[in-house]
């Protein structure tokens, strides 16, 4: 560029994976389960701020879910750039996607059980979801009053990748999208599904390639977008290498052996 400027310091978009889960340390199928950060999980949103911070990039405005391993996450950030006086708006469609009646099971001994292929199906095919909850068991979100004002039949009882990209793009369309074109700079702190929604859209992944990608827990992406949310630029702060090995440890957690 003419004035030196390096491409990820004009990113207007950065979109973070919370830190380690509790749930994800123990290997655990979470989804909309409310479980904190880990030791490891507060050291990577750390981490995390500390990369946007030495990148140089600031915002106007952030985004997070309603659940606290990414709300937490956004707070360290936040503390990390110095600045946690931004507006933060929080959406329940940048949940992490809802995994059904495999939510609380161990990844590894529910592939033991249903085999590698079954579980990597459920994981990661875009259109196929898990078994669903049962509407009366106490996990479903209708008995949750932080979605008191959502209509029960919005509330999912599980979902596919392709369902949770359904209801994260009005949110995109109608919330985040608006708020880029009007020049403002976003951090979004969400989930691997959520982002794995936004990432797909973004970059025009393919259904097929989207099952082969994964989001590594607290390593910001950056993109730079022109008006019409076209991608100028797309890295991660961290280095792709980085990013790779830490996307193919995700990879790896839901198999038997």
């Amino acid at each position: 560029m003419s004035d030196g400027v390096s491409p990820v310091n004009l990113a207007n978009l950065v979109l973070v994976r919370h830190g380690q889960s509790q749930w994800n340390l123990e290997n655990r199928f979470t989804g909309w389960i409310d479980v904190p950060l880990t030791e490891q999980g507060v050291a990577e949103a750390h981490s995390a701020g500390q990369q946007i911070r030495e990148a140089g990039i600031e915002f106007d405005a952030a985004w997070t879910s309603l659940l606290k391993r990414a709300i937490h996450t956004l707070w360290i950030v936040l503390d990390e750039i110095d600045a946690p006086w931004l507006p933060v708006h929080r959406d329940w469609r940048l949940n992490e996607r809802h995994y059904g009646g495999l939510q609380g099971l161990n990844k590894a001994e529910t592939a033991a059980k249903h085999g590698d292929d079954q579980v990597h199906i459920w994981r990661r095919s875009y259109d196929i979801p898990p078994p669903p909850l049962d509407g009366d068991h106490p996990d479903h979100p209708r008995f949750d009053r932080r979605y008191a004002q959502i209509p029960p039949a919005d509330l999912p009882a599980a979902e596919s990748l392709k369902l949770t990209l359904e209801r994260v793009m009005p949110c995109w369309q109608s919330q985040i999208v608006p708020a880029l074109q009007s020049g403002q700079r976003l951090l979004v702190a969400a989930h691997g599904n959520s982002i794995r929604a936004i990432v797909k859209h973004l970059d025009s992944v393919s259904d097929d390639e989207i099952t082969q990608l994964n989001i590594p827990t607290g390593m910001p992406l950056a993109y730079t977008l022109d008006s019409e949310m076209n991608v100028i630029d797309r890295r991660y702060l961290a280095g792709e290498e980085a990013a790779a090995e830490a996307a193919a440890a995700v990879a790896a957690q839901g198999r038997s052996a």
